[in-house]
């Protein structure tokens, strides 16, 4: 089992400049984490499908400079300075200089563009971090030679997961498990692992994202997290997290579509029922997120078509479907959906298979 240690880079050669570009998907989680320890660490395990529409593209340079006394970056988004995002980049950069030392070195130009609207509930924090941390590992496996494939990406996870902690599942693998969880052999709260016992009931499974509002979200996913600290019923939710992480890889491994079903959009609302039973205390769901739901729920009983939906810490609903029915859910959603989504705007996706080097 890795450990913190097993990721700190002993030596490493000198290069003058290396550039790269990776691009990194959004997740989407189906039992969700909620709640975090020191060094975001999960109160709880989480278990997400990988996006593939969704994504974060991020192009690096990196110039060496005389100076190792500091960070030195410039930040670009889509294509222009963007400075409210920089103190998040540089905490980002604090907590992985145990890890990568190298960083101090180089004068960093970031340049990241995203394929959907961010700061609305769709991750983008997730990619945008997971992207980032596969450039940076680009040019430790420029520097390192003993850098080998499989820990290039458990380090990209981890750390990926050290700027948002969800971000560790969008490094690699359809179905992403992070969290120590006693179902899972392999599973660690440092960085996400790849659940690949998935049945073929699941394979190319569809997720359309309602864009119901796409503004920045009310509370941000760390300030929600933190509400967790002494909620009423954390630990019950901890205990629950940890029955239904069980229960659904049991289910993605058998293929039951209608046990699936209950579970994702159980945690959904668990999530914000969390969200609304803190203090202070926050509704994320709009009315028209609400319309929505039901909507579904009226159209699954009358076609029993399996059809379901989850939330992110947001009002935007993802639905999520199988391949087979895709025709007859995307007439749905253009028949009854579109009305109660920001300008009509929805986003096809899909299971994708993770983040890429170009």
């Amino acid at each position: 089992m890795l450990s913190e240690k097993d990721f700190i880079v002993s030596s490493y050669s000198s290069i003058d400049y290396a550039a790269f570009e990776c691009s990194a998907p959004s997740n989407i989680a189906l039992v969700k984490y909620w709640g975090k320890k020191e060094n975001q660490i999960p109160a709880n395990p989480s278990i997400s499908f990988t996006l593939n529409n969704c994504k974060t593209i991020t192009k690096v340079n990196f110039t060496k400079k005389k100076s190792k006394n500091d960070f030195l970056f410039d930040l670009l988004f889509e294509g222009k300075p963007k400075e409210d995002f920089k103190p998040k980049i540089l905490k980002f950069f604090q907590r992985i200089e145990t890890y990568c030392p190298y960083l101090k070195e180089y004068h960093i130009v970031i340049d990241t563009q995203n394929t959907f609207p961010h700061s609305s509930g769709i991750a983008s924090s997730a990619s945008g971090m997971a992207a980032l941390a596969m450039n940076v590992m680009s040019l430790e496996k420029e520097i390192n030679s003993n850098l080998t494939d499989d820990l290039f990406y458990r380090k990209a996870s981890f750390l990926a997961r050290l700027g948002s902690g969800s971000a560790c599942r969008s490094i690699k693998g359809e179905v992403v498990v992070w969290g120590k969880n006693e179902s899972i052999a392999e599973s660690s709260d440092l960085f996400g692992v790849e659940f690949n016992n998935i049945h073929k009931n699941f394979n190319n499974y569809q997720d359309t994202i309602l864009l119901v509002d796409k503004g920045e979200k009310q509370v941000s996913s760390t300030v929600g997290h933190e509400l967790m600290f002494d909620h009423p019923y954390a630990e019950k939710r901890f205990e629950q997290a940890h029955d239904n992480l069980a229960k659904i890889t049991k289910i993605l491994s058998e293929g039951n579509i209608e046990e699936f079903i209950k579970i994702v959009e159980s945690e959904a609302l668990t999530l914000h029922a969390m969200m609304m039973t803190s203090m202070p205390y926050f509704i994320l769901m709009k009315p028209n997120t609400l319309e929505i739901i039901n909507k579904i729920w009226k159209f699954r009983n009358e076609t029993n078509i399996p059809v379901c939906f989850t939330l992110d810490a947001g009002a935007n609903v993802h639905i999520l479907y199988p391949e087979n029915v895709s025709v007859k859910v995307l007439q749905f959603i253009k028949d009854e959906l579109v009305a109660f989504c920001q300008n009509g705007h929805y986003i096809c996706d899909q299971i994708g298979n993770g983040a890429e080097s170009k």
